[in-house]
Formats: structure tokens, C-alpha cells, sequence
């Protein structure tokens, strides 16, 4: 494999020394962008996309030519293993994703067929390989998933959802039909990101979008124990190298201390977290992502830098900080507002670091 010209992302989230804080935003591919917009019309729907491994790649690398990102994230959507096991995947205007079909009782997930990746998702593979063969070791490359938590919400919802009624009356209602589905979910994700390691990824990150809508009980029962089967089952390192894993629960601040005992070796925080505080909760056991709320990327350039280098003296010296939005970023953000961003943790974050 190529070698690696940047590995400041890779060494912060193992808390090695780093000489400024590494940089990236979660959904940094996306419609800020005129060109990702441009792509997407090439391909024709938000799927087709993902599905095409060149178009893929091209919104992969479009941010990366605009910002010195330190990592790329793969270009995908959290949902492609719940559409492999059969639920009909579609994407309505203004609605967001939605399943033709839903799993709400034993029959249902009777129905469901175990995945396996390099086949059944191959497609997300090909865009993984591809993007790593384009980047020619530039930066890093993330791969990610869905959390089985999060995945099953949207499975048992049949989408998006402002109660989770359906999914919380499985719960607590039918706790073994629950338990079995995050069990074939926890299994599944981890053998997609385990094939996702094997095309190329050198991070891994779970999105835990829903995670923070269960109690303090209910989020270890349901959420936190499937993460750590799917971190149990992955590979520890790939040419050579760890992977990283990175689990970012939105809403999950209160439970801070216990994902950090998750086996992940970083934690990502949305911004209702303060970092400094964070950092003091969970001394030196994982590294922290984040965490500047994405609503910032609207103000002024110098409102930008500002809040930026409030983040950075909250974390204060030292590695350990992967500098990112405390969600994805807003689709309507100015361009421009993201150099101002990226550009003041490159110029304020070294002073936090001492050189090897």
C-alpha cells in the first residue's frame, strides 16, 4: 500500500503526539458543496450515487480540493445494511429515507437473511477501494456504519421518527425480539466494517444518531452493549497499522464516562458537550472528537475563529482532539465559511502542541 503522507488524524485518535489538531466535518461531502450538487444530478438520485464508485470517489475527494482536511470520509449512507437485508431503501423530498418494508414482529425478522458485506454491499466496497487508490495516501480514509441501535430504529419506524413509539414498544414490550434484531445488526455491521477495512478504510466510525433518545438504562441495554459486540469483532490493525474506532452517540454527553469504557479508542461528542469538561471526565482513556455546533458555520468568518479557538483552550495542551462539528454539516453553510474554519484550527491549534 501507498504510504501514508498524513497520519495526524490516525496519531490523535491513538493520543500520540501530533504537531497541530487534525480537522474534518462530519458529512463534509455533501450539498454545501455546488459540485456535490452538480454529481448528484449526474447520477441521478442520492443512491445511484453511492451505488456508482467513480461518482462516489468525486464527492469523496471534492472537499479535500477545496480544504487540507486531514481525513476523508467515505461517501455513503448509514442505511445500506438494512436496505441489503431486503427492506427497500428509498429517499422521499423532504422526508428523508424511508423502508418499503418494516420489521415489527418474529415474522418480520424471520424474513430476514443474514448479509454478508463483500457480496451483498460489494458496491460500498468498490467506492472504498476506489477512494483509497485515488487519494494515493494523501489522508486517511474513514469508513463507517450506522449504529445497530440507530439502524433498527429507522428499520422499525420504517424511517425518521419524532416519538420512536414503535421501536420503544419493542423495547420494552418485547425485549427478546428486540434483543435478536440488534444481534443480527450488531453482526452484520461488524462484518460490513470489517470489509470495509479490508478495501481500505484505516478508520472506522458508528453513528449513533438515536442513541441519545433511550433512557440512561435503555442506552446500555440497547445501544452501548451492540456497539462493543460490533468493536469485539473487528480488526485491530490493517497494513501494518491500528484502526482507530470512533463512536459519536448525538445526545449522549451524560453517559460520557461509559462509552469511554466501550473498547472505541475515541468519542465523539455533539456540541451540547463541553470539551474541557469532557476531557477532565475521561482523563486519558479515549481520545475526543469534535464538537463546534454546525449552526456556527453561519456566522461571520471571525465569529468562526473565535469559537474555534474557544474549543481548542477549552481541550487545552496536548493530543487526543480531533477537531469537527458537533453533527454534520447544515447543507445551506457558505463554502467559504468552511475555509474560515478549517484555516483557524491550522493556525491556532499548533500552541497546544509540542513537537516530537
Amino acid at each position: 500500500m501507498t504510504e501514508l503522507k498524513n497520519d495526524r488524524f490516525l496519531r490523535a485518535l491513538l493520543r500520540q503526539s501530533v504537531d497541530r489538531t487534525p480537522v474534518w466535518m462530519m458529512r463534509q461531502a455533501g450539498r454545501y458543496l455546488p459540485e456535490y450538487r452538480a454529481t448528484r444530478e449526474q447520477a441521478g438520485s442520492f443512491l445511484d450515487l453511492c451505488k456508482n464508485a467513480e461518482l462516489a470517489c468525486e464527492v469523496t475527494l471534492q472537499p479535500l480540493r477545496r480544504y487540507p482536511m486531514d481525513a476523508a470520509i467515505l461517501f455513503s449512507d448509514i442505511l445500506t445494511v438494512p436496505d441489503a437485508l431486503g427492506l427497500g431503501l428509498y429517499f422521499e423530498e423532504g422526508e428523508g429515507p424511508r423502508f418499503r418494508k418494516t420489521v415489527r414482529s418474529e415474522a418480520d425478522l424471520s424474513g430476514l437473511t443474514a448479509i454478508k458485506a463483500d457480496d451483498d454491499l460489494a458496491y460500498v466496497m468498490r467506492a472504498v477501494s476506489t477512494i483509497r487508490r485515488e487519494l494515493n495516501g494523501s489522508v486517511p480514509l474513514i469508513g463507517f456504519s450506522g449504529s445497530p441501535w440507530t439502524l433498527a430504529t429507522y428499520m422499525v419506524e420504517g424511517g425518521s421518527s419524532k416519538d420512536f413509539a414503535n421501536i420503544k414498544t419493542m423495547a420494552y414490550d418485547k425485549p427478546t425480539l428486540m434483543h435478536d434484531l440488534l444481534t443480527l445488526l450488531a453482526d452484520a455491521v461488524a462484518d460490513y466494517l470489517t470489509a470495509q477495512v479490508h478495501a481500505g478504510a484505516q478508520a472506522l466510525q458508528i453513528f449513533d444518531t438515536w442513541g441519545g433518545s433511550l433512557s440512561a438504562a435503555g442506552y446500555q441495554e440497547f445501544s452501548l452493549q451492540y456497539m462493543q459486540r460490533v468493536i469485539s469483532r473487528l480488526p485491530a490493525e490493517a497494513d501494518g497499522r491500528k484502526v482507530p474506532v470512533i463512536v459519536f452517540t448525538k445526545g449522549g454527553g451524560q453517559w460520557l464516562e461509559t462509552i469511554a469504557d466501550c473498547g472505541a479508542h475515541a468519542v465523539g461528542l455533539d456540541w451540547t458537550t463541553d470539551i474541557g469538561r469532557a476531557r477532565a471526565r475521561v482523563g486519558e482513556r479515549v481520545a475526543l472528537q469534535g464538537n463546534m455546533d454546525p449552526s456556527m458555520l453561519f456566522a461571520s468568518p471571525e465569529r468562526i475563529r473565535s469559537e474555534v479557538g474557544s474549543i481548542l483552550a477549552s481541550y487545552g495542551h496536548g493530543s487526543g482532539h480531533i477537531f469537527n462539528l458537533g453533527h454534520g454539516i447544515t447543507p445551506g453553510v457558505n463554502p467559504d465559511h468552511v475555509t474560515a474554519f478549517v484555516d483557524a484550527v491550522q493556525e491556532l491549534s499548533p500552541q497546544y502542541h509540542t513537537a516530537d
